[in-house]
């Protein structure tokens, strides 16, 4: 049976493959075989194989060139997992489509506009050469939170949109196993960027239109963070409506809000704990002025992970012909979260001045 499952490798071997990866893909192992792990160094490979092996025991370790040689060429491994520094990421991908695999990468998409459209055009490149086109997923769990999907479902409810709030306070601080992250510290947008994208995946999915123009301040406070660390945006959707995006890196009280103001009603998505379990409470309030509300754990990462596991083996079996993928995973969606923030980024940088979100 085993031999039925498509295979996988994984590269990258940080915090977020040992804490997050591996469990989730844990959850989930019935449906695929994790082939390797691979990461430059032998020893950081090691230590995440070490984790895996718990649920995966036959899982192989691979470094460095060689061992990145060998995942390439191995035609049995239909899938990569890409989670590295996001400065790589891009490349890493685009080197292993090119070679004909199938890869999830994390996000963010990239790291500027002008890396989205030279590696869009090496992907239509890639393709155009490829009997079946090798898929370019990007792992944006925000938009398979039940919580999302779910409140998405209700803006039905809510008549015409008249505001649209996000407030994010995050807690990034020396006790966050990231904040020491030296690739965030030397990236473009920093944890404004990589954080934020989440958020804006979010926005975007609940409101069912693109962000098109954006007004921003932006500002750096806590010096122990790279610049931005705060950045407060007014932003115009394409159904007229306009909103407000306000993103605190490290906040003593932190807070997660999105809130969705119609002419019948209200919905608000607030993060939260409920039995020991992190996710979002909804909250529906009609005309009436009556609250309803329910509480979603977090899954985004696992859903994602299987949709992904889905479309490679559709695509697998149906190889020289056309297949459905998960539209929510494409590289396009990620390059659009990008983009916002990208002119986001962009106005501050502008003291504020109004500018146009890029299009893809």
């Amino acid at each position: 049976m085993a031999n039925q499952l498509p295979q996988i490798s994984v590269l990258g071997a940080g915090i977020f493959v040992k804490t997050q990866y591996i469990p989730r893909l844990a959850e989930i192992s019935h449906l695929f075989v994790l082939k390797s792990i691979w990461s430059r160094s032998e020893e950081s490979a090691r230590e995440a194989v070490e984790v895996a092996k718990e649920h995966f025991p036959g899982v192989e370790c691979k470094w460095g060139d060689k061992g990145l040689d060998e995942i390439i060429q191995d035609e049995s491994i239909l899938g990569v997992a890409v989670v590295l520094a996001a400065q790589y990421q891009v490349d890493m991908s685009l080197k292993l489509l090119k070679a004909g695999k199938h890869v999830l990468q994390e996000k963010p998409a990239a790291s500027s506009i002008s890396e989205i459209e030279t590696s869009l055009s090496s992907y239509k490149s890639i393709c155009a050469n490829s009997p079946g086109y090798p898929i370019w997923a990007v792992a944006e769990n925000y938009r398979f939170e039940p919580a999302l999907v779910e409140s998405k479902k209700l803006l039905a409810d809510i008549g015409k949109m008249m505001s649209v709030q996000l407030i994010i306070e995050a807690s990034m601080n020396s006790a966050n196993p990231y904040f020491s992250s030296s690739w965030r510290r030397n990236y473009t947008g920093g944890f404004i960027l990589d954080m934020g994208v989440h958020f804006i995946a979010g926005l975007r999915m609940l409101v069912g239109c693109e962000v098109t123009s954006v007004s921003a301040m932006t500002s750096h406070v806590d010096t122990t963070l790279p610049p931005p660390d705060n950045i407060s945006s007014v932003f115009h959707l394409e159904n007229g409506c306009s909103g407000v995006f306000a993103m605190v890196v490290s906040s003593k009280t932190p807070k997660i809000l999105w809130r969705i103001v119609g002419i019948n009603g209200t919905v608000e998505i607030g993060r939260g704990n409920q039995g020991g379990q992190h996710g979002y409470m909804i909250s529906f309030y009609g005309a009436g002025g009556h609250c309803k509300s329910n509480f979603y754990p977090f899954s985004g990462v696992t859903a994602e992970l299987k949709a992904f596991l889905h479309d490679i083996s559709q695509a697998n079996l149906k190889k020289g012909s056309s297949y459905e993928v998960e539209p929510r995973l494409s590289f396009i969606e990620g390059a659009r979260d990008v983009a916002v923030l990208d002119a986001m980024l962009e106005s501050g940088n502008k003291n504020g001045a109004l500018v146009q979100v890029k299009k893809f």
